[in-house]
């Protein structure tokens, strides 16, 4: 998994090896070419299999150079593309290999296996979860498809209304601490970057599945290559009864997307289509067990790429997302009088951007600018609108500017990266912030690197926290941007069998936005926190035995992870929502191993320790504060593979485990499914 080059500071230069296709830049008499991989954010701690026709090809200039060991794969955590032993934050990546084998029914349900992310769950399966990383909120997490961002303006709940499949999913990057620099000024507390499969030939994928609860779902995918295009399109459906009263779903996804490529050019268009209907049993208030949500998103954009001494790489993109809230779901019996009716919301995002790379002896600039505009209608979110638009009386707009530029520094064993991100929101006129961030690596010896940043970062509040105002919330148009710093430090080693991953970290949050009350009985308010601090530190140790031991023996992988994080409690006693609800503690454990041949069995654990309190509710009304309690979950997949078949059976919460992770929502207990699939 490694070639060595030889480098006098940037003069060297990598060949695609994912997609076949190359930038050529000419500096100062050298070429330096720098390996990308299109559309993806393949920033990594764990490593990639790579087919050994496709590994990259390193050109080197013979004359005077030193000989420099890097990994075959290829960081984006950074606005220039860089191998993994170059970089300089901590960026974790789950691969296919992980997905198939792991006992889920969707991201937010594979999210919950890795000791760095934070998922409190309202619904099972992707129906609705708040996702965060490093003591943060779900609002301050930059979602993004493909490098398209598509977090929702409206609230982070709807972040992950996104038209993906499991079987989709190549990879999924996840770069903790703030990244604004990266992935733009919403990314407070890092961005997770789903990325999907670039398939390099026809052909077909076909899944199907049932379990308890009345749970069905069904899956395809097809794939059909005629150069230079590529075209992949994908459907997936899935409904259940849901495992207590009124947490019912459905939900559908469809992708399609479609690739260009020649020696000069690449092209990417995406485009898809997420309808979710769901049963909302307590998801906001624990007043009403008879909500219900549907939701519908659509987005589109396409990216292009060009080759040359001076590489542009524009992008463009459009997202839409309604939401048709009930408070009381049609057909619940006594509605009060008081309920005039359905909430409804569409929100609109547009984005532009362009970024440009150029190298040169002296390393990898990068510049360039977004322009992002965020709209929504609604009859609750919003200022009066003169004229109403079907359901929707009220609106808000707002566009977010911003200039960006990063220059990364590559000399033989060390790696240094200093940029800035200079961003305007038209929401807080005549006022320019300036976002820096710092990144440096060390590389004592080929297997170990070790790294150090610092980065600033911000977030404006969504339309929800300014002026959701009902009968269980004050919204609040007073609120202020939020403002993140970290210092992080951290190692990382890989060597054959053996990966580890160390990372300490030391966050400071101003003018933090949460929703709090002043007691049980109150309401629920947006409000901005002054200060809040967090340290924490993630550990990882991944072993392949199978190679260790030998492939006679039965055990193939294991890997353990654990995150610690201490955050300094407000000297107010206000209720917290979500800010002051961290993961404290959270350890979790995996094996794989085989039965027989073909025939293999995975276990997942995870082990969860929550900091903070919730509104205990008893007969629909609060009763008291209590805390969070510890829990355990174990869950297991076996699977059998037989030519290009697949059987499996999935045990979740196979102790049929009792918690409460958020709010009043109970969790679901033992639930057993199964299927199979086939690919052509």
């Amino acid at each position: 998994m490694r070639k060595s080059i030889k480098s006098p500071g940037m003069a060297f230069r990598f060949k695609r090896f994912a997609r076949k296709k190359f930038s050529v830049f000419n500096s100062l008499g050298k070429a330096v070419t720098i390996g990308v991989l299109s559309g993806c954010a393949l920033a990594s701690a764990h490593a990639v299999s790579v087919n050994p026709k496709e590994k990259s090809e390193l050109q080197i200039a013979p004359d005077t150079l030193q000989e420099v060991e890097l990994d075959e794969i290829v960081v984006t955590a950074t606005k220039a593309d860089l191998p993994l032993n170059l970089a300089s934050k901590q960026v974790t990546l789950i691969t296919s290999a992980d997905i198939e084998r792991a006992p889920i029914r969707s991201i937010q349900d594979l999210l919950t296996h890795i000791a760095g992310v934070d998922v409190q769950q309202r619904g099972p399966h992707g129906v609705q979860a708040d996702i965060s990383l490093r003591g943060g909120t779900f609002d301050q997490v930059a979602i993004l498809l493909n490098g398209v961002n598509l977090s929702n303006p409206q609230t982070g709940h709807y972040s992950f209304d996104i038209p993906i499949n499991l079987s989709d999913i190549d990879h999924i990057e996840i770069v903790q601490g703030p990244s604004s620099l990266v992935y733009g000024a919403s990314a407070f507390a890092g961005g997770i970057n789903i990325i999907t499969k670039k398939d390099a030939h026809s052909n077909a994928f076909i899944e199907a599945g049932a379990g308890m609860h009345a749970l069905a779902e069904a899956e395809a995918r097809l794939a059909v290559k005629s150069q230079p295009w590529l075209n992949t399109i994908s459907a997936g459906y899935q409904r259940s009864d849901g495992y207590m009263d009124n947490s019912d779903y459905k939900i559908a996804n469809v992708l399609w997307q479609s690739q260009f490529r020649t020696n000069d050019a690449a092209i990417d268009i995406q485009a898809g289509f997420n309808d979710k209907k769901y049963g909302a049993n307590t998801f906001y208030s624990a007043t009403y067990p008879h909500q219900f949500d549907d939701t519908k998103g659509i987005f589109f954009s396409v990216k292009g790429e060009s080759t040359g001494k001076l590489k542009l790489m524009p992008q463009i993109y459009w997202s839409r997302h309604y939401d048709t809230f009930q408070l009381f779901r049609d057909g619940t019996p006594n509605i009060p009088a008081w309920y005039k009716g359905h909430n409804y919301h569409r929100s609109d995002v547009f984005g532009a951007n362009l970024n440009m790379q150029y190298a040169s002896k002296l390393g990898i600039t990068s510049f360039g600018a977004e322009m992002r505009n965020e709209g929504i209608l609604s009859n609750v979110l919003g200022k009066a609108m003169s004229d109403s638009i079907d359901n929707y009386t009220l609106s808000d707009n707002r566009t977010n500017i911003s200039f960006f530029a990063e220059h990364h520094f590559v000399f033989d064993r060390y790696t240094l990266s200093v940029g800035g991100l200079l961003n305007h929101n038209t929401a807080l006129p005549d006022q320019f912030s300036f976002y820096p961030a710092i990144n440096a690596s060390f590389r004592p010896i080929s297997e170990l690197r070790l790294y150090a940043s610092w980065n600033i970062a911000t977030r404006m509040p969504t339309f929800t926290e300014l002026y959701y105002t009902t009968q269980t919330h004050i919204g609040n148009t007073d609120l202020e941007a939020e403002r993140s710093e970290a210092f992080e430090v951290g190692l990382h080693y890989r060597k054959n069998i053996f990966r580890t991953d160390l990372a300490a970290f030391y966050m400071r949050g101003r003018n933090l936005i949460d929703w709090v009350k002043t007691s049980p009985d109150a309401l629920w308010e947006s409000r901005n926190h002054t200060k809040l601090d967090k340290t924490g530190f993630e550990a990882s140790v991944n072993l392949n035995l199978a190679e260790w031991l030998g492939s006679q023996q039965p055990l193939q992988t294991f890997s353990i992870g654990y995150m610690h994080i201490r955050q300094n409690l407000l000297k107010d006693e206000l209720i917290s929502n979500y800010a002051l609800n961290c993961l404290r503690n959270k350890f979790t454990a995996s094996l794989q191993h085989e039965i027989v041949k073909n025939l293999s069995l995975s276990w997942n654990f995870r082990w969860q320790d929550r900091v903070g309190t919730y509104v205990r509710y008893v007969d629909l009304k609060p009763a008291e504060t209590v805390h969070f309690k510890p829990f355990s979950v174990l869950d297991a997949k076996i699977a059998y593979q037989w030519k290009k078949m697949s059987f499996f059976v999935d045990a979740n919460n196979i102790f049929d485990k009792k918690y409460i992770d958020l709010g009043n929502i109970p969790q679901a207990g033992f639930w057993l499914s199964g299927g199979a699939n086939i690919r052509f």
